[in-house]
């Protein structure tokens, strides 16, 4: 893990500024281009992937970007093809899809906690190539991140949950489970980028135990792999306003307006 010093949120929030922005032009040309992006995120509970995507997400056009974040599947999505669900919110040309946990929920926490039978994982394993490497014959573009986090930082970000009414949604009896198999779960993610870290779609490794750094490093290396560039917008002059041709807007008064508290 970084042994640098806590980046000054000052710095922090002067570079991530620029970066948002930089996210703002990616997007306006994926939008006008017709590109397709996919970005996963997967990485241990509390490794900061949640925040990671809203810095990522929050400057943007929700029309062109959305985040994927499913639940459990039902009982119909469990008797379907395994990837289907997923299928269904793949980009259209134009669009972003970020997904918070993804198809690779099968290599880690289904498999560590036996959500799913070794077949079932052994034909996720030998399939996730094959359907990564279809959606990129289809001219979408797959980026895979894995956050990373020490066992001591981990478990102090638990704690902060525990003690934060803001928070304590964010903690689960699935977190308590992974605090127990560390050790299984990163036999699984050494397994798991054995068999899936492709050339087409590598997976790329985030430290996470600076969020601050984690972030700005994460959208950074982002905009490095995607082939964008600035669009230039034509000059548009506002219309003045057009005469009400008489029309009386009804008093205020009438208008039900929120208190104003503040």
């Amino acid at each position: 893990m970084s042994t640098k010093g806590k980046l000054p949120r000052e710095d922090y929030e002067q570079e991530l500024e620029r970066l948002q922005l930089e996210l703002v032009r990616m997007l306006e040309w994926i939008r006008h281009s017709g590109h397709r992006l996919v970005v996963i995120f997967e990485g241990r509970d509390a490794a900061g992937k949640g925040s990671t995507i809203s810095r990522i997400t929050t400057p943007l056009n929700p029309r062109s970007c959305r985040v994927v974040a499913l639940p459990k599947p039902t009982e119909r999505e469990q008797a379907q093809w395994y990837f289907q669900r997923y299928v269904a919110h793949l980009p259209s040309a134009g669009e972003m899809v970020v997904f918070d946990r993804s198809w690779y929920n099968r290599a880690g926490v289904e498999h560590v906690l036996g959500f799913c039978t070794d077949a079932e994982y052994w034909e996720f394993m030998r399939s996730v190539p094959e359907f990564e490497r279809m959606l990129l014959r289809s001219g979408i573009q797959v980026v895979k991140y894995w956050f990373s986090v020490s066992h001591e930082v981990q478990a102090k970000r638990f704690m902060d949950r525990l003690s934060d009414p803001a928070k304590r949604w964010k903690f689960s009896d699935i977190d308590i489970r992974s605090q127990a198999r560390w050790n299984e779960y990163s036999r699984a993610k050494d397994i798991m980028v054995e068999h899936t870290s492709i050339p087409e779609a590598l997976w790329w490794e985030v430290d996470g135990d600076d969020k601050r750094r984690a972030r700005l490093n994460t959208i950074s290396h982002l905009l490095s792999l995607v082939p964008y560039q600035q669009i230039e917008y034509p000059e548009v002059k506002l219309p003045k306003v057009r005469p009400d041709q008489g029309y009386e807007r009804p008093p205020i008064e009438q208008l039900n307006s929120i208190p104003e508290v503040y």
